[in-house]
């Protein structure tokens, strides 16, 4: 059985490279004691069918299956010669000072590593005029960083030159570099990696990949996403609150989701007085009798439904605005438009001009979520994170993100995680799910798959 939320077919993932690149044979045994070690002949398989694989090793092809994560016998960095550094990259996300805080930990409590680094403001604290210093960290210097949101680093977004970066770590005598962030943050990563090759340095790069959106490829989940989800149900709830206290009263609340729907689709469930929810990967028109505008008023105007609640992902509907020559961010992403305001503008004109009674609330609850400290479950997610991270560089692997597929913890090569953003699928179980708890179509309202 394939996972219904990924985008590449069977015949495209047996030809993919599901390897972990190392650095360097490890020879140095673990000074790890009572560790249940993981060979590296120990992998986890994409499918979940065994039949399929079967299958497959019938028809001469490879089975696509991950390098299991988790302590090594031998490894190849020694302890008491190494030098970590962390780095946190991108927009800020619940969790990021526990995943600082577990890597600490476990390369000074577990592994004896006393030099550990963090860098300040993302990948511009690497190159030689940032005009901030890095910090030394050790377990009392992020004893209870983990009760804070954001980043105790501080974050930053953009490219920077990656010689210079390189220059620095071999400055500093690095050898294990920690990129905490997402697609881009990890590409930088994957670039880095190139460039330590050319110099022939020791240098472990590993990534745990956080991106709130929960939109990287070869992972269940991201840290950060479960935090969200839980902090935007009850954001759905005082939206509906606000609804119900107005005739004809609409809650209308915008949610993070650049290119992918999964806090959207999943705070509807959490919170299932959700009527209509909109993602990026589910195209919507606002007019014509199968528009989202008829079906709001025909939604308001049913007996004794005299509101609505309307979630929307901030990627989705970006059809409907037009603009100019779309722009990006420093992280090359393309920005929107404000599909939250685009939406309470053109719901207030609809009904105005039909002469209804009307009421629109809109909640944009965004950066308060993404600044909150993580939950007990997105906490503790990091730690294992952080954990397995530092089993990979102490083993000399590198080039590689911390995934979890199907219950199991593994490292997936850099180039596969950012090949392209993971999707909701619009015939997976997911978005059926949306669809059956919102009963958005109930009113005519049709949705296009792209």
């Amino acid at each position: 059985m394939l996972p219904h939320n990924m985008s590449f077919d069977l015949d495209q993932l047996t030809k993919m490279d599901f390897n972990v690149q190392r650095i360097g044979e490890p020879k140095l045994d673990s000074t790890l004691k009572d560790a249940i070690f993981v060979d590296d002949s120990e992998r986890v398989s994409y499918c979940t069918d065994p039949t399929l694989n079967d299958e497959l090793r019938k028809a001469g092809k490879t089975v696509p299956t991950f390098v299991a994560a988790g302590p090594r016998k031998r490894i190849f960095h020694d302890a008491q010669w190494s030098r970590a550094a962390i780095v946190t990259c991108g927009g800020i996300c619940p969790g990021l000072n526990d995943v600082i805080k577990a890597l600490v930990n476990t390369l000074y409590y577990i592994y004896g590593v006393d030099s550990i680094y963090g860098i300040r403001y993302g990948y511009q604290g690497l190159v030689p005029d940032s005009p901030v210093k890095p910090i030394e960290l050790d377990p009392d210097y992020v004893d209870d960083i983990h009760t804070e949101g954001g980043t105790i680093l501080g974050s930053s977004r953009g490219e920077q030159p990656v010689e210079k970066i390189v220059e620095t770590l071999e400055r500093m005598n690095i050898n294990m570099l920690f990129t905490i962030g997402g697609d881009g943050t990890q590409r930088g990563a994957h670039a880095i990696v190139e460039e330590i090759a050319k110099h022939h340095l020791p240098i472990s790069v590993i990534g745990v990949p956080k991106t709130i959106d929960n939109d990287l490829n070869f992972m269940d989940k991201t840290f950060g996403f479960e935090t969200a989800v839980e902090a935007a149900a009850p954001i759905i709830g005082c939206a509906h609150n606000e609804a119900k206290a107005a005739y004809n009263g609409i809650g209308l609340v915008k949610l993070m989701g650049r290119d992918s729907g999964f806090i959207a689709a999943t705070s509807a469930l959490a919170n299932s007085v959700v009527n209509f929810c909109l993602i990026p990967e589910v195209q919507f028109e606002l007019e014509g009798e199968n528009g989202l505008l008829a079906a709001l008023e025909r939604r308001l105007t049913s007996k004794d439904k005299h509101h609505a609640v309307i979630v929307v992902a901030e990627g989705a509907g970006q059809n409907l605005i037009k603009g100019g020559e779309k722009q990006k961010d420093a992280s090359g992403n393309i920005l929107h438009e404000d599909i939250g305001t685009f939406l309470r503008d053109e719901i207030k004109a609809y009904f105005k001009k039909k002469g209804i009674e009307h009421t629109v609330k809109y909640i944009d609850p965004s950066y308060i979520i993404r600044s909150l400290p993580a939950t007990g479950i997105d906490s503790t997610f990091c730690l294992h994170l952080a954990q397995h991270a530092v089993h990979a560089a102490m083993a000399g692997m590198t080039d590689v993100v911390v995934g979890n597929w199907n219950g199991y913890f593994t490292y997936v090569p850099i180039p596969l995680a950012t090949v392209k953003r993971r999707q909701i699928d619009p015939q997976g179980q997911l978005w059926q799910s949306v669809l059956l708890t919102t009963r958005q179509n109930k009113y005519g309202f049709i949705e296009n798959i792209k």
